[in-house]
């Protein structure tokens, strides 16, 4: 557990570098995110090499994460219209959110998102630091503590619509992450009889399938308007 709480503070230097009001001003928040996530990804492999065996691609990965994808940019296209609606700060702190595209090309953006970012985001927070919670503290209570992490790590911003969103994307991917579970199980612990449900595997501590390519086109539609 003390290489996870080590993990998820390198984790909070990095996000305080990307997001404080502090230090994004100075950094090309792209490039900085780039390499902040190859970090993680070999802190991952080094203290957590289980996510190499999560790894699925298939079709109908793709496509479950093309739904997802859209589903999530329907509901944030909606919350960004309720929330200028209910708040006179959102629609400033929206436009901040989205200014971080400045100065990087688009198709540059999407290439990152889609080949680095966003799997190894989803490799280091869901196959590294929920796989190791929901191992010592059980799936749900796992599941909670991950995506209070990843939610926090974003304080720095001091954008309360970037928390919010971070909160809610944070909680949908844990969520998928814990109750996807692999078509091959290899549990935390004890491995659970052949016969148990996915369901009943899951509550036992067996390891969702993380897909990372999913992920990837969820981030990059959510990002991109």
């Amino acid at each position: 557990m003390r290489k996870t709480i080590v993990a998820v503070l390198i984790a909070a230097l990095l996000w305080f570098v990307m997001f404080s009001p502090w230090t994004a001003p100075h950094i090309n928040f792209w490039y900085t995110m780039t390499c902040s996530a190859l970090t993680l990804t070999t802190l991952s492999t080094i203290w957590c090499r289980e996510w190499l065996k999560d790894l699925r691609f298939s079709p109908r990965a793709v496509a479950a994460g093309l739904s997802i994808a859209f589903v999530l940019w329907w509901v944030f296209w909606t919350g960004d219209k309720v929330s200028q609606w209910m708040f006179g700060f959102a629609r400033s702190q929206v436009d901040m959110i989205y200014s971080m595209k400045g100065g990087t090309p688009p198709a540059v953006i999407a290439l990152l998102l889609l080949l680095v970012i966003g799997p190894a985001e989803e490799i280091f927070w869901r196959g590294f630091i929920q796989r190791r919670m929901m191992a010592r503290w059980g799936a749900n209570a796992g599941l909670v503590a991950a995506t209070a992490c990843y939610t926090l790590v974003h304080l720095p911003s001091l954008n309360f619509m970037l928390i919010v969103a971070a909160g809610v994307v944070g909680g949908c991917w844990g969520l998928i992450y814990r109750f996807f579970p692999s078509s091959s199980p290899m549990p935390y612990g004890t491995p659970a009889p052949s016969s148990s449900s996915p369901s009943d595997r899951t509550q036992k501590g067996e390891r969702p399938t993380v897909l990372p390519l999913v992920f990837s086109c969820e981030k990059e539609l959510t990002v991109m308007r």
